[in-house]
């Protein structure tokens, strides 16, 4: 696959107001919020490939679509055993029930079921959901001794949620170190890229074979359908996140169908 560009914050996204000095403790460490999909598997990838020691932490809070979280393990296995530069280099993996969600957050995504928001929002907008997420990763990283916060939030090519915006993070970031006395930096290398674009960085980052992993070991679809392998994936094609991981999928078919037209 060849790249298309990825944005005016390049491949390292947004976010990171200040990153620690090199050499200081927890610098080359990474924590990924990794729930089993194609955004935190590509953002996983891309932290192996930049720290020295990478773990993950996903999130269990009453999703409809819970089976991306049982496709957590075998991804990271996967990455081990076909990846031997990394293997060291993955660390343990931290999941947190967060039990009380379904009860004070109504959402298609953990209803089934959504009613129109007088907001505009779409109905699988989870409120506070990534705000949690990032503070609980705060709290791990700040105790395992880590610097670096990773997560596969973007306002490019998504449906729309108030805190998957770059401002918010970076407020949140701020936040989050006033509050407990530390240098933490969020990173979010999709920040600024398309679905097309996080396709080829994952074939940058570990070429065919990691896409071929993404494809079959990672699931996006709110509905949790898991019955048919298109070429894009696993899902019921119809979901909003169905259709925007098919949509990159085609664009990069296209252009490489295209290219070799060419030669």
């Amino acid at each position: 696959m060849q790249s298309l560009g990825v944005g005016r914050d390049g491949v390292t996204g947004g976010v990171a107001l200040r990153a620690p000095a090199f050499g200081e403790r927890g610098t080359m460490k990474a924590l990924v919020l990794f729930s089993g999909g194609q955004d935190s598997a590509t953002c996983l990838a891309w932290a192996l490939d930049r720290y020295e020691h990478v773990e993950t932490v996903g999130f269990i809070y009453g999703q409809t679509h819970a089976v991306e979280m049982d496709l957590r393990r075998p991804m990271r296995h996967a990455l081990r055993e076909r990846f031997p530069a990394w293997t060291r280099r993955l660390g343990p993996d931290h999941v947190v029930p967060l039990n009380a969600l379904p009860i004070v957050a109504e959402s298609a995504l953990l209803l089934g079921t959504g009613e129109p928001r007088a907001d505009g929002l779409p109905d699988t907008f989870v409120p506070g959901r990534n705000l949690l997420f990032f503070t609980y990763a705060a709290i791990i990283a700040e105790q395992r001794g880590i610097k670096t916060l990773v997560g596969g939030m973007c306002e490019t090519d998504y449906a729309g949620y108030p805190d998957c915006r770059d401002d918010t993070l970076k407020a949140l970031q701020v936040t989050l170190n006033l509050g407990m006395a530390s240098r933490l930096v969020i990173e979010t290398p999709l920040m600024w890229i398309d679905k097309a674009a996080t396709w080829q960085l994952a074939a940058q980052l570990g070429g065919a074979e990691l896409v071929d992993l993404i494809v079959k070991r990672t699931h996006s679809c709110y509905r949790g359908d898991r019955k048919v392998l298109h070429p894009w994936g696993y899902g019921c094609a119809d979901c909003e996140a169905c259709q925007r991981r098919e949509r990159g999928w085609n664009i990069v078919q296209d252009i490489i169908h295209t290219k070799a037209m060419m030669t």
